[in-house]
């Protein structure tokens, strides 16, 4: 049996998405000794579909270093990528990784096991037994295990129901009818996707879809062409909402239930324009509830208000829900001391939370700074803040700043 090693650092990165990585690269060049867990990008080369394209305006879609050198224009010029069209997927993770080599080269792709707390920090326990001890903490893990499934399909088999972010490939769903629930971009990519795999899909939504933008800007109206050009650099959320997603401090500091509803607003569920071209063979079936689902032998039956129908599959495109309790990695200790809304840590100026020393960033800030930072065009700022509370050793804070209303 192999011995346990034991090792020190100042701060660990826990994921190697572009929040994490980003993060990092600016520790590192501030000369902060920091150590990064995780595979680089894993979550985008594993959980999204073959064929799909980023959403993000491409000036919103840098991964942030602090010497400004490894942007997606530097990238897109060394790699002949096409700058007309949005971003390929498959064009985003070879970014992220070309990031990952020149400014992280010697990532720590182990998988982690448990974090707790101790006297000084941390303690990070990796699967083969390894030990870190560390001072800091960023968990930087993204929307893994963050799926949301409605509770009419949790106990139906994977064989018929699965979530939009299981698929990598929607080729074998050929020959297949296929209900995609949900009508945000997730929802409406992956009824594209699978109608060009040869699916015959239908889409089944609460609501119509609300399409983002002009398939062709030559077709634009005067109007549309003046909100493109009032938008904010990160086009999150309508005009002129968006342009406060740009200063998530000063979201921070919005009431508790303003904050959520300013959120909600901005995260509304929407389709970018582009993809309306690509909807010709699917079916939408808007204004519908789905009262139950239940199995029928090989095939699945949704129950809808105007009466049940039959599909071979059920995708789900019906986004995530952040819940750090889900993460997998926290002790139950640890959890317990985190002050909470709902599922999603209640953070302090620099990302900290009620623990000290211990950040989130990502989808896991939502809640406190707002929705910038459920998208790439957060890091720079996540990034910064964690570096600027490192290097002061971070501010003491009262129980208070973690309060959220009660319910």
């Amino acid at each position: 049996m192999t011995a346990k090693r034991f090792n020190a650092c100042e701060v660990a990165v826990i994921g190697a998405g572009p929040y994490g990585m980003s993060v990092a690269a600016h520790l590192r060049r501030a000369g902060v000794s920091t150590r990064v867990f995780g595979v680089p990008m894993a979550f985008w080369r594993n959980h999204m579909p073959k064929g799909m394209r980023l959403r993000s305006p491409w000036r919103a879609t840098d991964l942030s270093d602090p010497d400004g050198t490894l942007s997606l224009d530097a990238f897109a010029e060394r790699h002949s990528v096409d700058r007309d069209k949005p971003l390929a997927l498959e064009n985003f993770v070879a970014y992220g990784e070309w990031f990952q080599g020149n400014a992280l080269p010697d990532i720590d792709r182990r998988p982690v096991r448990l974090v707790e707390e101790t006297g000084s920090g941390f303690q990070i326990e990796l699967v083969d037994g390894d030990i870190f001890a560390v001072h800091r903490l960023v968990v930087a893990t993204g929307l893994a295990n963050q799926d949301y499934r409605p509770r009419e399909f949790h106990d139906l088999p994977a064989t018929l129901v699965s979530h939009a972010g299981e698929h990598t490939d929607f080729a074998p769903m050929q020959g297949k009818h296929v209900a995609v629930i949900g009508r945000g971009q997730s929802a409406c990519e992956s009824a594209a996707l699978l109608a060009e795999a040869g699916a015959d899909v239908e889409l089944v939504s609460r609501g119509e879809v609300h399409w983002l933008g002009s398939a062709e800007s030559h077709r634009m109206t005067a109007s549309a062409r003046l909100r493109q050009a009032l938008a904010a650099p990160s086009a999150v959320g309508p005009f002129p909402l968006s342009w406060l997603v740009e200063v998530p401090d000063l979201v921070r500091h919005l009431p508790f239930e303003l904050r959520q509803r300013f959120g909600t607003r901005c995260l509304r569920a929407a389709a970018s324009g582009w993809l309306k071209p690509r909807f010709a063979k699917v079916k939408c079936d808007a204004g519908r509830t789905i009262v139950g689902a239940r199995a029928d032998a090989d095939r699945i039956v949704l129950e809808l208000d105007t009466g049940p129908r039959t599909f071979d599959h059920v995708v789900l495109g019906t986004g995530y829900r952040i819940d750090i309790s889900r993460i997998g990695i926290l002790s139950p200790q640890l959890l317990s001391k985190i002050a909470r809304a709902g599922g999603s840590p209640l953070l302090r100026s620099e990302f900290e939370s009620s623990v000290p020393r211990l950040h989130f960033v990502g989808s896991y800030a939502v809640a406190s700074f707002g929705p910038l930072l459920r998208f790439v065009a957060g890091t720079a700022y996540a990034a910064r803040a964690v570096t600027r509370a490192t290097l002061d050793g971070g501010a003491t804070h009262s129980v208070a700043e973690f309060s959220a209303p009660s319910r």
